[in-house]
């Protein structure tokens, strides 16, 4: 019951307890048992964040990185993060490695990126441990250890972090750390989409497509990419493109196919300008253009 949840956060916020304005400022933050205000959420951070609780700065932080309810302040986001993290918060070090992995309100650093990361994962933090795994896959601020990876990815998957899933998933489909299992990497991709993790939904519609560790179905392909590109993830929609462009799983529709290739392009997809070129190169569901190509 949301709403008797809500009363009872605002009376122990009243009363003093920090805790219980975190707890509030949440239920704003999500609209649960009261109207979503993302101002609101933020003053009920800010309150629980100097009184000293530090999942309140972890929370600010985040509100400033997305510039919900405040101005967006990337600097100010990972002040908070830091506050946090020094508070015992994992979530605080795990964004705030997120800050130093993008270089956002501070000086990009992938080493301190990683020492935040294995702190927040040490900490019971999953998406921690799914990031950390990330940079051991690509050697950023660690040397590269796909063994590690994996069982970084492993631990942030069975801790319900779905990105972990997928790049667990990747992980096998490449056999990077652990024995090449197409049939292993379909189970976590399936595990990662069904958790909102448009990436995963978009891999698995590729082992569709292909016939790799699950039967050949292009229309169970162009579902999953479907999804994956509602969901932004640009190489789902190149992806779809493809099938469209084909006629698998989907009626033919060269003018489909150009405007999802447009949607992935336009999301920093290199496959998708390519194509989307070739596609203005032969008018196909486009003017042909070779300018624009």
């Amino acid at each position: 019951d949301y709403q008797k949840a809500a009363q009872l956060c605002q009376k122990a916020c009243d009363g003093g307890e920090a805790v219980g304005c975190t707890a509030l400022g949440f239920l704003y933050q999500n609209g649960q048992g009261v109207k979503q205000d993302y101002q609101k959420a933020a003053q009920l951070y800010q309150k629980a964040c100097d009184s000293g609780e530090a999942g309140g700065c972890s929370n600010l932080g985040v509100l400033y990185q997305n510039g919900q309810g405040v101005n967006q302040d990337y600097q100010k986001a990972a002040q908070l993060c830091q506050k946090a993290c020094d508070g015992g918060e994992a979530v605080g070090c795990s964004n705030l490695g997120v800050s130093y992995e993008n270089g956002q309100g501070v000086n990009q650093d992938y080493q301190k990126a990683a020492q935040l990361y294995q702190k927040a994962c040490d900490g019971g933090n999953a998406v921690g441990c799914s990031n950390l795994g990330v940079l051991y896959k690509t050697g950023q601020g660690v040397n590269q250890d796909y063994q590690k990876a994996a069982q970084l990815c492993q631990k942030a998957c069975d801790g319900g972090e779905a990105g972990g899933c997928t790049a667990l998933g990747f992980l096998y489909q490449n056999g990077q750390g652990v024995n090449q299992d197409y049939q292993k990497a379909a189970q976590l991709y399936q595990k990662a989409c069904d958790g909102g993790n448009a990436v995963g939904c978009s891999n698995l519609g590729v082992l569709y497509k292909t016939g790799q560790g699950v039967n050949q179905d292009y229309q169970k392909a162009a579902q999953l990419c479907q999804k994956a590109c509602d969901g932004g993830e640009a190489v789902g929609c190149a992806a779809l493109g493809v099938l469209y462009q084909n006629g698998q799983g989907v009626k033919q529709n060269y003018q489909k196919a150009a405007q999802l290739y447009q949607k992935a392009c336009d999301g920093g997809n290199a496959f998708g300008c390519s194509i989307l070129g070739v596609s203005y190169q032969n008018g196909q569901g486009v003017k042909q253009n070779f300018s624009t190509a």
